[in-house]
């Protein structure tokens, strides 16, 4: 599993999670909504320090990392965090 970020996704963490040089982003598995892996659970984002990286890739200073115990929901899946314009969000996509 690795970590894949477009360019206008990374700008978006800067600006709407007002991220710098050494923060860290956490994606985490929630219970709650859908997606296309799994009925029932869904990615979350979040601002905070890793307990256990299970995956990691830092850009720009910034460190975006799955917790060694969310590797699961991704099923030999690599995570592409790329942009939504019509929403102005991040999605993301589950490859192969």
């Amino acid at each position: 599993m690795k970590i894949h970020l477009s360019d206008r996704a990374k700008q978006w963490f800067k600006e709407e999670m007002d991220v710098e040089k050494g923060d860290y982003i956490k994606f985490y598995v929630r219970y709650g909504g859908s997606s296309p892996l799994h009925d029932s659970f869904s990615l979350g984002v979040t601002k905070e320090e890793p307990i256990t990286v299970g995956e990691e890739v830092e850009v720009d200073g910034i460190t975006y990392f799955v917790e060694e115990k969310d590797l699961w929901f991704f099923d030999g899946h690599d995570l592409h965090v790329e942009f939504d314009e019509t929403l102005d969000e991040p999605k993301y996509e589950y490859k192969k």
